[in-house]
Formats: structure tokens, C-alpha cells, sequence
């Protein structure tokens, strides 16, 4: 069994060796650690493997020397403004009632500004509410003082307890429950130290969660709004394209008083989309609701659970029940990418959906060896479409839907148009290729996949529909 520990550690020489010694005194391997004194002075992460007894002794011996973190030791960080006349000494009565208070100080910063007054900023750890309370009344006796936002992206005001501090910011902004706080500790952690070793700031990671994290929070409620367009794509066909700001699109098909989604964005979004799919749709809660797939990623799965049968290839298939099982799904199984993949389900409320519900209707012969194979048919209304599946460049499963007779194409995250974001999607589109390298398993062959995407829908013109941004025209004319 694997376990990782998020200890607490005391800032003196030793420290590591102790906590070193509780593992080795009961047999424990450590394979991973991670500790950074310029980001957090105390938090130390430790991968550990052993059999289940081995690491309840390690809980045990981890907890009598006080390294295993505690809701009880929990403290916090509140920015502190404090107008002080531009005089000498003016800031001592301040200093003399942080001291009474106990109050230990982390952050001073004060200029002049050519005014008779300072404004002067102090950092104070607090884990009292009451007792911040009583001496913020006592402070307004004093001088003016108000309490400043404090956004752990901009500037590190403490780093003796910089993780609980972070992860305290994002619970609070998407208002997660506390049972998320160590998936996300432990993934920040993992994903700071694997772009550490890559050259990359390890501030400019976290800003990067932190920001990714505020971009999906902003759009949530009377804020979700969505690009709505509307297409006729034959005679008896229309399409609903709905671009979120961030997420996957999700398209609509409607032939025949039938109704087929394709993909379906994040979880985080699924009172906005019911009620969108309400708005849109006059029969959406008496239907049968078939969605489409063309992978298996967070963000294009959320919803998946509102589904009556979910339509994928095997492979994605494979991807949705180990997840259900809760195993790794393949975004898992590569350490590069996994820790944002579990920061984004942890963000975003993802639930597994039951396999019990996904229709895997194709299905490749033995390894496939061409970036994109052709393996099956799909019929939807007036609808004709050839199935492709490329080998895994973008992920494993991921399928193409080209239909020839009306030159229509969904290509998935395969081929994107990426020129075709609204301000919001590219905005959210940045920070997935920083936190997890590349949003490709594999960028070469998925660049490989695009190039035979658009060889195969040869002449004519065509309609392309990616997972993001706006509908691709592409016109090939041959001579």
C-alpha cells in the first residue's frame, strides 16, 4: 500500500531524520519527499509504502512526536492595514498591542508616500477568531485599520504554513467541503515539485492553480454565460453549439425528434447546464438523454451522470470504470499529469459515472498502428458518420466522427480552433499546458492525428466542430 503524509515538521536540524526514523523503526520504504524551506518552512511531504499495518504504526509513531497535521493546529494568515501618522514612534503602540495580544508578526511592509500618513501593512498569524475581533477594536483606538484581501497568488506573506494557507483559498473559493483538503494539498505539492525540477518558479505554479481555480468559480451561477450557436446541418438536422468559458463545448444534435449531446463540460456547472439544456430544450426532462463522448478527459465527462446511455469507444470505456473503481484513469497513469487531473476533479465536484450506463460500440483489432484508424460506423437522424480513433496522442479513445455526405466534423480535443476562443476560453486554455506539461499524452503523435484528420475530409467545404472554441470552416479546393 502507498500513503502520502503531510507532516509538520519543527524548523531545526534534525527534523527530517527524525521523522526518517519512524519509518525505518517499523519497515516503511519512503519513495517520494518533497520539502522546500523558501515555500513553506514546516510542511514536509513524504510518499511512504508498506502493508496497512506497517503504516498504522507510522500514523502512530508520526502523531507522538507531533508531525502528522491537525485541524487543532491549523492557523491562518490576515493582512492588516494599519494609517499611521508619518511621526516617530508612531507605529509603537501598534507593535505594543500585537505583543499583548500575543501575535506573532510574518509580514511588515510600510513606505512613505509624500502625505502625513503611512500605510502601514503587518501579516499576523491568527487562530482566533475572537480573539482578531477584540483586538481590531482595540487597534481602530489607536489609528484607522482595515483588513486586506489576502491573496496568497501575489505574495508569499508567510511560509511557515503556506500549504494550509493555499488550500484554506481555494476551499473557500469554489466552497469545497473540508474532506478535499489533502487531495489538494498533496497534488499541489506534486505538482510544484515536478515542475520545480523542470526550472519552472514554484510561485508561478501556484499562482497558476490559484488562478485556474478563480476561473472556474467566477463563472458559476448568474455568471455562466456561455457562446450559444445554432446550426442547420441538413434539411432535418440542427445543431446547438454551447462553449462555456471554461470546460469542454458541448454540442447538441437534433433530427427527428431525436436528441444526441456531444460532450459535456464540468461537473462544477451542472445546475447551469440543466437549466441551459431546460431553456434550449422543451422535452429535456421527459427524454432520453444519449451523450456521446469523444474521451474520456474531467473536462468533457462531468455530467455524465444526468446520462441514460453514454456512447464511447472501448478504450474510453476502459477509462470511465476504472475511474469508477476507483483506480487511475489513463490521464492517471501518466505522473505528469495526474496531480492537476486530480486537482481539477477535486475543483470541479467530478463523480465517476456507472459503466453500467456507456455503450462501447467500437472497438480496435489488436495495436493499432496508424495515428488515426477508421473503426466503425455511427447513424444519427439523416446522419452518417465514419468513426476514427487516434492512437492516444491527445488520450487513449479519443474518437473522430467525420460525415462525408454533408461535410461535417467532430473532432474532439484532436483538432481545436484555437483561434476561435472567446477572451474567457483562451484564458482558461493557458493554464492546463503549464500545470501539466502539455495537454497531450503524446504532442508529436497527436500533431500527427490533426494532419490525417484534415487529409481524410478532402475536397469541399466543411464544418469542424472541436471540444473548444467556435465551428471551423475549412475549405480545400482541388484543381
Amino acid at each position: 500500500m502507498k500513503k502520502t503524509y503531510i507532516t509538520t515538521m519543527p524548523d531545526h536540524i534534525g527534523a527530517f531524520l527524525k521523522a526518517s526514523e519512524c519509518f525505518a523503526s517499523v519497515g516503511i520504504n519512503i519513495t517520494r519527499v518533497s520539502y522546500n524551506k523558501a515555500i513553506d518552512s514546516h510542511t514536509l511531504f513524504i510518499d511512504a509504502e508498506g502493508t496497512a499495518e506497517q503504516l498504522e504504526k507510522a500514523d502512530s509513531e508520526l502523531q507522538k512526536i507531533g508531525y502528522l497535521q491537525t485541524d487543532k493546529n491549523e492557523k491562518s494568515i490576515v493582512l492588516i492595514e494599519f494609517m499611521l501618522r508619518d511621526i516617530p514612534g508612531s507605529v509603537t503602540k501598534v507593535l505594543r498591542l500585537i505583543h499583548s495580544y500575543e501575535l506573532n508578526i510574518s509580514y511588515i511592509s510600510s513606505q512613505e508616500n509624500g502625505s502625513s500618513y503611512q500605510a502601514f501593512k503587518m501579516g499576523l498569524f491568527v487562530d482566533n477568531e475572537e480573539k482578531l475581533k477584540t483586538f481590531l477594536e482595540q487597534a481602530q483606538e489607536i489609528c484607522p485599520v482595515r483588513v486586506l484581501d489576502y491573496n496568497h497568488s501575489e505574495r508569499v506573506f508567510d511560509n511557515s504554513i503556506f500549504y494550509q494557507s493555499f488550500v484554506s483559498g481555494l476551499i473557500q473559493l469554489t466552497n469545497l467541503p473540508e474532506s478535499k483538503r489533502d487531495t489538494l494539498l498533496v497534488n499541489s505539492n506534486l505538482v510544484m515539485q515536478m515542475l520545480d525540477e523542470k526550472g519552472l518558479s514554484p510561485y508561478k505554479t501556484f499562482e497558476s492553480i490559484s488562478r485556474f481555480a478563480e476561473l472556474l468559480s467566477m463563472c458559476r451561477g448568474d455568471a455562466f454565460s456561455p457562446r450559444i450557436t445554432r446550426y442547420n446541418i441538413t434539411d432535418k438536422t440542427n445543431l446547438i453549439l454551447i462553449e462555456p468559458p471554461c470546460g469542454s463545448n458541448t454540442a447538441i444534435l437534433q433530427s427527428g425528434g431525436e436528441t444526441l449531446f456531444i460532450d459535456s463540460g464540468y461537473a462544477l456547472y451542472k445546475d447551469e447546464m440543466v437549466n441551459l439544456f431546460r431553456s434550449l430544450l422543451a422535452d429535456y426532462d421527459s427524454m432520453k438523454k444519449r451523450i456521446f463522448i469523444t474521451h474520456a478527459d474531467v473536462d468533457h465527462c462531468g455530467l455524465l451522470p444526468l446520462f441514460d446511455e453514454v456512447i464511447a469507444t472501448r478504450l474510453s470505456r476502459d477509462c470511465l470504470e476504472a475511474e469508477f473503481r476507483g483506480e487511475n484513469g489513463f490521464r492517471e497513469q501518466n505522473p505528469l499529469h495526474k496531480p492537476y487531473v486530480n486537482i481539477c476533479k477535486a475543483l470541479t465536484f467530478y463523480q465517476p459515472t456507472n459503466p453500467e450506463r456507456v455503450i462501447a460500440q467500437w472497438d480496435t483489432q489488436g495495436e493499432q498502428t496508424d495515428p488515426l484508424e477508421q473503426v466503425g460506423f455511427f447513424d444519427f437522424g439523416d446522419m452518417h458518420f465514419e468513426v476514427y480513433q487516434g492512437k492516444g496522442g491527445h488520450l487513449p479513445g479519443e474518437a473522430v466522427l467525420i460525415d462525408y455526405a454533408h461535410h461535417v466534423a467532430f473532432t474532439g480535443d484532436v483538432y481545436v480552433n484555437i483561434h476561435g476562443m472567446t477572451r474567457e476560453q483562451a484564458e482558461y486554455n493557458k493554464y492546463a499546458p503549464v500545470l501539466m506539461t502539455s495537454v497531450d499524452t503524446d504532442p508529436a503523435l497527436c500533431a500527427a492525428e490533426r494532419a490525417a484528420i484534415m487529409q481524410r475530409l478532402g475536397a469541399g467545404d466543411w464544418r469542424i466542430f472541436g471540444a473548444h472554441g467556435a465551428m471551423k470552416e475549412y475549405n480545400l479546393r482541388v484543381e
